[in-house]
């Protein structure tokens, strides 16, 4: 009779630790779906998160549309230019693939939307798993399950990111980077019980290594996926090359053999390497990955070298540190000698999270412990909680051990992780939802140590022996217990759930501005879900005619793109924004910062006309501005000139000194668009206002009234506001030499409001005038602008004692047609 091996069962203490995890993984999906509804806002329409996930969903879309292409180029943004694919393309592409399988090869836009809505926050839940099982390598399992449960409940940005409706690659990068320390972990693990040298792998002497060598080839998968999906993946390569550097210099100077550690990182990378490489785009950084994935896998063996040539010649063990950074600075003195890439690349990872100027406006690339330029501990409430102390305090301790004990490589790379990642986040706060697993991680060994300290170990074995009884029970087990949850656990989930109560993303007004120019402007003659070609380098795609581009600012192109399906001018890439990067010396490039920031429509229509490289056609069609562009934006806009000074000024007021706008930008063609309705503009024209809602807008029409002697409604009108660029129509007619002549019209909007628009010329000597107007008064016609905002009657006309009506067709409008009176 053959008897079959039984699986082995699982222990009633692994089921507990098995139990744990579930809990926690329910725990984060429940904090991560609480905001569904306004998600899912109707049967037709889903609201995402923020600006970037608008056009994940472009990239999920088209991939499933063109399934298995992916979208390597996009004409539908950056107008006139398009624009090569910026993200990285795993993310996307494995998402595509799901909804394609799951669809059966045909998925409906609903199906789309779901999955991509709660895709989020399944990988948020999903880093507990790698969490779990870093902490428990390094420490035990206790500590693991409470950091199990604390990246669940975690708060800040990591919430944030991995919330429903929030589909970004944000949260894969963070479910990625923890998965490659799971591995590195256990790599070094395996190394250290069984140690691997050169003569090994000489003597092909590799049975005992297997598993060494299968979480290598897994550590570089993982690395791999992370570079392929997110471009700034040379992060994580750089921090692990800074991890075998400083375990490089621990190892030699306690006369350790370094050859595990050349094995570990030449393995690791090029499997990354491999996987960089058979892919067709990594965004714009694919050559500078390569280039980093192939100086470890060159400098790995070179640092091992080193250790063994030093010990041959019995050269002080302390003077490997010293070769090392000596190495590294003949190396950047021979970089810019001889090679300008190679320089470039070294200057790349050092620079690469700085951010100047206006990119300094971008909100989650600005620093961490900074508001407005001060200085504030705030954010790590915010982020964190109680663990961003509590991990800084752990992290001390552990770096003291470091110094003072035997130390692991394992315990060193986790200092190392760290101590890059707070680097990092402390340039761009973006990175605070990386430092929420260490923060988790050494906060759980830190709360494990605190319940050892109380006895807890002491009353569980009570309880396993069934020994246990109410006198067991300390003064030091409850405090220890109470520190754990009021301090530890119950400000991170109260946090949570403040947070867990919106997704952001386009309000009510947005939404419904983007839709009515979908279903209310001409077709701009591209088909969305086209594959476009991606243009050879240096050639321009090939619009047709029909073409035109939309301005707005940067923050709403994906809106434009994906909700609108028109093609915005500047987009969340910091594509098309214009202005100046690092010198106020510098040409003022035509974009969006510099068309919204002149001074006058004239300067506005030269950035106009100078975005198109064709002098015959424009950069854009419409133009659209919300009220936070007028308002709390604008300094934004104006940062990106690098050109601030004056828009904004201080006054004497009652409660003592406040800053206001200034004359300078009530100039500007911000300002003249939406406070002013474009009132006096010869060429833009109002097509569309979504509704009314109560903002700053008044408070900015006091001002210009009280100020510069305006005479201003001082009243809210539409939050967002559509503008069409026209050719516009020629008034001509004949007054009295230098007459005031003036042509005014009562313009109602989509929202039932009206305002007066007025224009005012001077006779020339002949008596002659001329006026252009950019309102037709007869209405919309077939295959242009259905615009809602017109006219209520004719144009009346005038000077002196005279006053003339006349009636102005939209073909005379949009050909620049000249009427005689």
């Amino acid at each position: 009779m053959t008897i079959k091996n039984k699986p082995p069962k699982l222990s009633s203490s692994n089921l507990i630790y098995f139990i744990g995890i579930a809990i926690s993984f329910l725990i984060a999906i429940y904090i991560r779906t609480v905001p569904k509804a306004g998600v899912f806002i109707s049967e037709t329409f889903t609201r995402f998160g923020g600006n970037d996930p608008w056009y994940h969903l472009r990239n999920v879309e088209s991939i499933v549309q063109n399934y298995p292409h992916m979208l390597w180029f996009d004409a539908h943004t950056q107008y006139p230019n398009g624009s090569n694919q910026v993200f990285a393309p795993l993310f996307d592409y494995f998402l595509s693939t799901v909804i394609w399988i799951i669809g059966l090869g045909n998925p409906d836009q609903n199906l789309i939307n779901t999955i991509c809505a709660y895709n989020p926050v399944i990988l948020g839940a999903l880093v507990i798993i790698p969490t779990y099982f870093v902490t428990k390598h390094l420490f035990d399992k206790r500590a693991a399950l409470l950091a199990a449960f604390l990246i669940a409940i975690a708060p800040g940005q990591f919430l944030s990111r991995s919330i429903i409706g929030f589909n970004d690659h944000h949260i894969a990068e963070t479910l990625l980077t923890t998965i490659i320390a799971m591995f590195m972990i256990l790599t070094l693990k395996a190394a250290k019980n069984h140690e691997i040298t050169f003569e090994n792998i000489k003597n092909k002497d590799l049975n005992v290594h297997k598993m060494l060598f299968l979480y290598l080839i897994l550590t570089g998968i993982a690395l791999g996926a992370y570079s392929l999906a997110w471009i700034g993946a040379i992060f994580f390569s750089f921090v692990i090359g800074v991890y075998i550097t400083i375990q490089y210099c621990e190892d030699h100077i306690r006369g350790k053999s370094t050859d595990y550690l050349a094995i570990t990182g030449v393995v690791v990378f090029a499997v990354a390497l491999i996987m960089v490489l058979v892919t067709p785009h990594v965004g714009n950084t694919k050559p500078l990955t390569t280039k980093g994935l192939v100086a470890g896998i060159v400098a790995f063996p070179i640092l091992n070298l080193l250790s063994v040539t030093l010990n041959k010649k019995n050269i002080k063990n302390s003077y490997y540190p010293l070769s090392i950074v000596l190495i590294f600075l003949i190396g950047i003195g021979m970089a810019k000698l001889l090679s300008e890439s190679a320089y470039e690349l070294i200057a790349s990872v050092f620079s690469f999270f700085m951010r100047t100027g206006g990119g300094l406006t971008i909100a989650e690339a600005s620093p961490l412990l900074s508001s407005g330029g001060a200085f504030t501990l705030q954010p790590l409430w915010y982020n964190f909680g109680t663990l961003g102390y509590i991990s800084f305090f752990a992290l001390a301790i552990l770096i003291y051990k470091a110094f003072t004990k035997e130390n692991t490589p394992d315990k060193t790379f986790l200092i190392v992780w760290t101590i890059m990642i707070i680097w990092a986040m402390l340039q761009q706060n973006r990175f605070a939802y990386y430092y929420s697993v260490n923060a988790a991680i050494l906060s759980a060994w830190i709360g494990i140590s605190i319940l050892d300290l109380a006895g807890w170990k002491g009353l569980i074995e009570n309880i396993k022996s069934k020994t246990f009884t109410a006198s067991n029970i300390k003064a030091m087990h409850i405090l220890s217990a109470i520190f754990i949850i009021l301090i530890m656990i119950y400000p991170s989930y109260s946090i949570a759930m403040q947070q867990n109560q919106g997704t952001g993303g386009p309000n009510g007004y947005w939404i419904e501005a983007t839709q009515w120019l979908r279903y209310n402007t001409p077709d701009p003659g591209l088909d969305y879900y086209e594959s476009y070609e991606r243009p050879e380098t240096g050639e321009s795609y090939e619009y047709p005619d029909t073409a035109y581009g939309v301005m707005s600012w940067w923050d709403y192109g994906h809106w434009i793109e994906v909700i609108g399906h028109r093609i915005p001018n500047a987009n969340p890439f910091q594509q098309g924004i214009g202005g100046r990067r690092d010198s106020i010396e510098e040409e003022n490039l035509p974009g969006a910062s510099t068309f919204f920031t002149a001074s006058s429509e004239e300067e506005a229509t030269e950035v106009l006309e100078a975005v198109h490289p064709d002098p015959d056609k424009s950069g854009a069609r419409y133009i659209v501005s919300d009220v936070e562009m007028a308002t709390g934006k604008f300094y934004a806009m104006s940062a990106w000139t690098l050109d601030t000074d004056d828009y904004y000024v201080q006054v004497q007021a009652d409660t003592g000194y406040m800053t206001v706008p200034g004359q300078r930008y009530y100039d500007s063609m911000e300002a003249r668009l939406h406070i002013f309705d474009g009132n006096g503009l010869k060429q833009y024209r109002m097509v569309h206002e979504s509704p009314i809602a109560s903002t700053q807008e008044t408070g900015y029409k006091n001002v210009y009234n009280v100020l510069f002697g305006g005479n201003v409604a001082e009243e809210n009108s539409g939050y967002v506001k559509i503008f069409e660029y026209v050719k516009g129509a020629t008034v001509t007619g004949k007054a009295s030499a230098s007459e005031t002549v003036t042509i005014s019209n009562t313009i109602l909007t989509s929202q039932m409001r009206t305002f007066t628009y007025t224009q005012t010329t001077t006779a020339e000597s002949d008596g002659t005038y001329s006026l252009t107007v950019p309102y037709s008064t007869t209405g919309p016609i077939e295959g242009e602008t259905q615009f809602d905002t017109m006219p209520t009657g004719a144009y009346v006309i005038s000077y002196g004692n005279t006053t003339q009506q006349v009636s102005v067709s939209e073909t005379d409008v949009l050909n620049g047609n000249t009427i005689e009176v």
